[in-house]
């Protein structure tokens, strides 16, 4: 069995790791929250609780504006490329949590909406958010997270 070297250990512990890891682990958390919320459709309920809709999918969730957006905008917000962020519109399409349509604004263009049931998925990502917010300040202390709020703050506007 080889043994990591001790030099390394900075790169399993390092911030960047630690946030992606704690993202990682918050957004398990929403998603198992919103697979057991009753008022999530009964088939997106069952996707998440299969594992089906994974932290991918949650971009459309945090990105999508609740009028509609372009493509290009929710690429833009998400940090996806066109082409990627297109093919999890249509499977969210195929799910019956976004729809396209006709920009009002220009013939060309598409808008990406969400549906009814969609707009009930983002709703209940609410909900599961501030839950998962609640649990994550009990685990590490009110005060604790205040501070992590105001630096995550502070760095991403620096």
């Amino acid at each position: 069995m080889q043994r990591d070297d001790p030099q390394d250990a900075w790169r399993q512990s390092h911030i960047g790791r630690l946030l992606g890891e704690a993202m990682r682990r918050f957004d398990a958390r929403v998603l198992t929250l919103m697979a057991y919320d009753i008022e999530v459709p009964l088939a997106l309920s069952n996707l998440a609780a299969r594992h089906q809709i994974s932290a991918a999918h949650i971009h459309i969730t945090r990105h999508l504006a609740r009028g509609g957006s372009r493509l290009s905008e929710l690429a833009q917000r998400a940090g996806m490329s066109k082409q990627a962020m297109g093919a999890l519109v249509d499977q969210c399409a195929a799910w019956g949590l976004v729809t396209r349509e006709s920009d009002p604004h220009d013939g060309r263009a598409r808008q990406v909406r969400f549906t009814t049931d969609g707009l009930a998925w983002l709703d209940a990502f609410r909900r599961a958010v501030a839950q998962a917010e609640r649990e994550l300040r009990i685990s590490i202390g009110t005060e604790v997270a205040t501070v992590l709020t105001l630096g995550l703050e502070a760095y991403i506007a620096a």
